[in-house]
């Protein structure tokens, strides 16, 4: 039989009731919101968004919808386990309830690769911007051996580090600080993405726009899978379960309006810059963004803005990220299942320091040395895998716990949940073998960790729960 924790053991173990254990419950509806926009915004769409076109031209606005699809089907999925379940822990809590320890353990062996490769990606595409915000700024830019790795002719990428640095400090001081220099990010790549789009569709041509889908369908869906890269990063919301002040209410109403936003703002985002200029000169282009806006208005300085922009925004994604990272493993130490060091939560700042301090200094060497182009399409598969693990979880718990007290519903049950599965199923395929071949390897080698560490020091293996699920009925949460 697997071992499966109960949903109420998993929020009575959160901590939030021992003092200098638990963490500070100091996020609003609003915060929380800020916090997804955060996550998502970011490289994705100032980078991702050439490489998109490139594959589908025009039509990626269709991928867009369709990545969002995808998105949707299975944010209903982490919307109702959110608010049923809101600990730290996420998906790999969420798997913990609804299938079992060691689909949990790879769930959260696949999130160090969804958030370490998206960290260092986004830290990666946050240098290209700094170079260009400096030569729309200053004309002079960092040299190549400074803001790249050696895979991508530098010797290391200095400014990704920076930045790595930066959110480890914020994430340090404490979740309000943090939540603050989100909210503000947030606002400012709102508006510079709002601004882009009055820019692009003042130069907008229908003929800029065909042939709309050059590659055809096969363009389409390889769009998709390159576009659902620019959604990684709404999950990142269910983390914030022991910070958020009413978990319950707000987490899966957060997740729902930061999928709105995004969806709407990539597609009106996508259009605005292929109307422009057409997808052939979008396509595969650094900092496409920058390039479109100085080539409507004919000056740099738009171009520099729009950097400006990208700088902020994605320096918000490393935050938001780097924070789920940690409390995920923060959960999967609580567990048992990794190192104690994970666990502690400074009383001080009650946050997990020197947690977070790991994940900056492992997360950090891939930013600054490697190019990580070939491993994308394993962050991939490996997210998609989890969230179709989620939207399996969810019917799980639906057949084993009834009665659990949830404050949103995923409607059209079970047929949501299972085109969740199938969307996810669709674009992993599209990944290719080669990312399959990888994702094989990967799992093989975290079923070998969970084997020789975490099924050894499982905690609930061991019967070390010191909190009873009736306690957890107790916990003081927001409903």
């Amino acid at each position: 039989m697997p071992r499966i924790k109960s949903p109420a053991l998993l929020v009575a173990e959160s901590g939030a009731d021992r003092e200098g254990h638990g963490l500070a419950r100091t996020m609003g509806l609003f915060q929380l919101i800020c916090f997804g926009v955060g996550a998502i915004v970011g490289t994705g769409i100032f980078v991702g968004l050439s490489d998109s076109v490139a594959q589908a031209g025009p039509a990626v606005v269709v991928s867009f919808v369709l990545a969002a699809i995808t998105c949707v089907f299975t944010a209903f999925s982490f919307a109702e386990l959110g608010g049923a379940i809101p600990v730290s822990g996420s998906s790999y809590s969420f798997a913990y309830a609804g299938l079992g320890e060691t689909t949990a353990f790879l769930v959260g062996w696949c999130l160090l690769l969804e958030y370490g490769i998206s960290i260092s990606a986004v830290a990666v595409g946050w240098s290209q911007y700094v170079n260009e915000l400096l030569h729309s700024l200053v004309g002079w830019q960092l040299p190549a051996a400074l803001s790249a790795g050696p895979g991508d002719g530098g010797v290391v990428n200095l400014p990704a580090v920076i930045v790595i640095a930066m959110g480890c400090v914020l994430l340090v001081r404490g979740v309000r600080e943090s939540a603050r220099a989100t909210a503000a990010m947030a606002a400012v790549k709102l508006a510079i993405l709002l601004a882009f789009c009055a820019i692009g569709f003042s130069a907008f041509k229908d003929g800029n726009l065909t042939p709309f889908a050059p590659a055809g369908l096969g363009g389409i869906g390889a769009g998709t899978t390159a576009a659902f890269f620019s959604y990684i990063g709404f999950d990142a919301i269910t983390t914030a379960g022991e910070e958020a002040k009413n978990p319950r209410r707000d987490i899966p109403v957060a997740i729902l309006v930061c999928m709105g936003i995004v969806t709407l703002l990539y597609c009106a985002v996508a259009l605005a810059a292929t109307g422009a200029i057409g997808g052939a000169a979008v396509g595969g282009r650094p900092a496409a963004l920058s390039y479109v806006v100085n080539q409507v208005t004919g000056s740099s300085v738009g171009g520099g803005v729009i950097a400006f922009g990208a700088v902020v925004a994605i320096a918000s994604v490393v935050l938001a990220v780097m924070f789920g990272q940690t409390r995920i493993l923060m959960s999967m130490s609580r567990d048992g299942l990794i190192p104690r060091v994970f666990e502690k939560v400074s009383p001080r700042t009650a946050t997990p320091v020197a947690g977070t301090l790991i994940v900056a200094v492992v997360f950090a060497v891939p930013a600054a040395f490697a190019s990580l182009d070939a491993v994308v399409d394993l962050c991939t598969i490996g997210t998609l895998a989890i969230m179709a693990v989620v939207n399996i979880a969810v019917i799980a718990l639906r057949r084993r716990e009834p009665g659990l007290p949830r404050t949103f519903r995923v409607p059209l049950y079970p047929v949501l949940p299972l085109l969740g599965v199938g969307f996810c199923l669709y674009l992993m395929y599209e990944t290719g073998w080669t990312a399959w071949l990888q994702f094989a390897a990967f799992l093989v080698v975290g079923l070998a960790v969970y084997a020789a560490y975490g099924r050894r020091h499982s905690r609930l293996a061991a019967g070390a729960a010191h909190v009873t699920p009736d306690a957890a009925e107790r916990e003081p949460l927001g409903v």
